[in-house]
């Protein structure tokens, strides 16, 4: 079921999405996406209001991290439409020892077992592409939906941590 693309758009295939890389042509996207209620509440206001700035997120983000790490946050689209719907991906942060995923999705695209099938085959492409065995997640502790989703996709909890440049503590998963 799991197709793994390696010089076509997608770099994860599944049934009904697909993962590719972000260009600066997904600046609206960014720009719902970054400006949703399910982020504001849960990952937390990234400043990106305007056209300029989504340009900016993506280049010192997801750009930038395919260019140091070789992965990132890509976006995800459903295949039958081409609708961007979320994002998904892996993200190597100085605070942590471990790669981490991470996943954001559109409320009108949640609920319907997309970030799930996602986020499974973007682990599986970890571990079976990257040669990534540790895969970490991190999430506020009233992050609900999310916690039920890392625990689906098998991750446990690890340890509660304080960062840096957070002022709220969050969980650790990890498979």
């Amino acid at each position: 079921m799991l197709k793994i693309k390696h010089r076509m758009e997608y770099i994860i295939e599944t049934p009904r999405v697909g993962l590719r890389k972000f260009t600066l042509a997904d600046t609206d996207f960014i720009l719902r996406l970054l400006n949703s209620p399910g982020w504001l509440q849960f990952i937390g206001d990234r400043h990106v209001k305007t056209h300029q700035q989504a340009v900016r997120y993506l280049q010192q983000g997801p750009l930038q991290s395919y260019h140091q790490n070789g992965f990132g946050l890509c976006l995800v689209e459903k295949k039958d439409d081409k609708t961007p719907i979320g994002m998904c991906g892996l993200l190597k942060r100085n605070s942590l020892e471990n790669p981490d995923i991470g996943f954001a999705f559109l409320e009108d695209f949640q609920g319907q077992g997309y970030a799930f099938e996602m986020a499974s085959a973007t682990l599986t492409y970890a571990t079976n592409s990257l040669g990534i065995s540790k895969i970490w997640a991190i999430t506020l502790p009233n992050n609900l939906k999310s916690i039920r989703l890392l625990e689906k996709l098998g991750l446990y909890y690890l340890k509660t941590q304080w960062f840096a440049d957070s002022k709220q503590e969050l969980f650790i998963y990890s498979n």
